[in-house]
């Protein structure tokens, strides 16, 4: 074991290698770790820079070692087991009215071995869809960088009257633009705006004099993010706290879908339990503005908060949603992952133009349990599978399947 220092002397590092990188350029990773050939060894700056490479998505696990050399020296080797990051994706899920779609994409999570992301997607869902993003965190320098996307999106969505529902065919078009900025090892900040259109025709359902049948606005997006971030990984395992604030500002061009703002933070909680188990919470407290509108920007659906909902089966200005679940892994070999996960969704919404007091209605409180499983690929970033199974337990209760790509939380 080498320590900080020998006989009241300072160690000196006085090489830095880093080995099992072969699409990462190690020029890159020196650049975005903390510790430099001359520095004094410290081992917790060492420590926070494998944090750091551990959250890096071509990095699938990293650890360090010092090796003493002569006359107060010593080298220091960082060992990298990289992922594979070109993943394609697919998912298949039911629309609104049953009838079949999917999703396909690719994305690159580490083009140019500098981990920036490149991805694209196209969707069918009675309509088509596509966007693509790039996302390049350490662009400028190793604590700024820059995000850029595009998006036709086209969905057919059911609009909630207080008499019934309409489905509209909707359609968001737009670009955004962030820039990216790593404060520290735990805190990052992304700031930036998007010019994007909405255009709303009426399929069919109930309509009311109130609402048109076909509209099309402009509109400009203000957005902060901030991000909290005290995580260990380890390989499918995590253990501590994070914190995602979201705001943003919309203004419109149109008085039907006034300017409004939106704001809510997701906190999360990972424990591991034993040598196989992981506890995981998500808590999310949302508000907007509260127009009394049947354009609501919190949805209530399967692949966003409550799994066996439902597709966009609710909307509403307020949103307090939670998610708990416990993962227990049943087969760990040296690729693959199998787990287990049991669960409790639940939630409530304020309805638009509501009370606060709507959060307590028994018809607007939404509560889940079921069971899934996830299939992973320990050498392939985000090469997750899950299937999950939510029965409801509340009034009106659904049932149903969700799948998708990723943990869930």
């Amino acid at each position: 074991m080498v320590f900080g220092t020998v006989l009241g002397q300072d160690l000196i590092i006085k090489e830095i290698t880093i080995t099992g990188v072969k699409r990462t350029k190690p020029s890159f990773l020196s650049k975005i770790i903390t510790t430099r050939k001359g520095d004094v060894l410290n081992t917790l700056a060492l420590e926070n820079d494998i944090l750091k490479l551990k959250r890096l998505p071509p990095v699938a696990n990293a650890t360090f070692k010092i090796n003493q050399l002569r006359e107060g020296t010593v080298a220091v080797v960082f060992a990298i087991e990289e992922n594979f990051t070109l993943i394609p994706f697919a998912n298949l899920f039911s629309s609104s009215n049953d009838d079949f779609a999917f999703r396909l994409g690719l994305q690159e999570f580490n083009l140019l071995g500098r981990n920036i992301t490149l991805g694209g997607f196209y969707q069918y869902d009675i309509f088509n869809s596509y966007g693509v993003s790039i996302r390049a965190p350490y662009l400028f320098s190793d604590k700024f960088g820059l995000a850029v996307s595009y998006n036709d999106f086209t969905t057919q969505e059911p609009v909630f009257f207080s008499e019934a529902t309409a489905d509209y065919k909707y359609n968001n078009k737009g670009v955004e633009v962030l820039g990216l900025y790593q404060m520290n090892l735990k805190n990052t900040v992304e700031f930036g705006f998007s010019f994007f259109s909405e255009d709303y025709q009426y399929i069919d359902g109930f309509t009311s004099n109130a609402v048109p049948t076909a509209l099309k606005v402009d509109k400009r997006l203000w957005k902060l993010l901030y991000n909290f971030e005290a995580l260990n990984y380890h390989y499918q395992y995590l253990n501590g706290f994070k914190s995602a604030l979201n705001l943003q500002y919309v203004h419109s061009a149109d008085a039907n879908l006034p300017d409004f703002v939106i704001g809510f933070n997701d906190f999360l909680f990972y424990k591991r339990v034993g040598q196989k188990g992981n506890w995981a919470n998500r808590v999310r407290l949302g508000l907007a503005t509260n127009s009394d509108s049947p354009f609501a920007p919190f949805t209530l659906d399967n692949n966003l908060n409550i799994r066996g909902v439902g597709n966009t089966i609710d909307r509403g200005t307020g949103a307090i949603v939670f998610n708990t679940e416990y993962r227990h892994t049943l087969v760990d070999k040296d690729w693959f992952v199998l787990q287990s996960n049991v669960f409790v969704d639940g939630g409530s919404w304020r309805n638009p133009g509501g009370e606060l007091s709507d959060f307590s209605q028994n018809e607007n409180i939404r509560i889940y349990p079921g069971v899934g499983l996830r299939f992973m690929h320990k050498r392939v970033f985000n090469a997750i599978f899950r299937i999950d199974y939510g029965h409801g337990v509340t009034k009106d209760a659904t049932k149903g399947l969700v799948f998708g790509i990723g943990q869930y939380f």
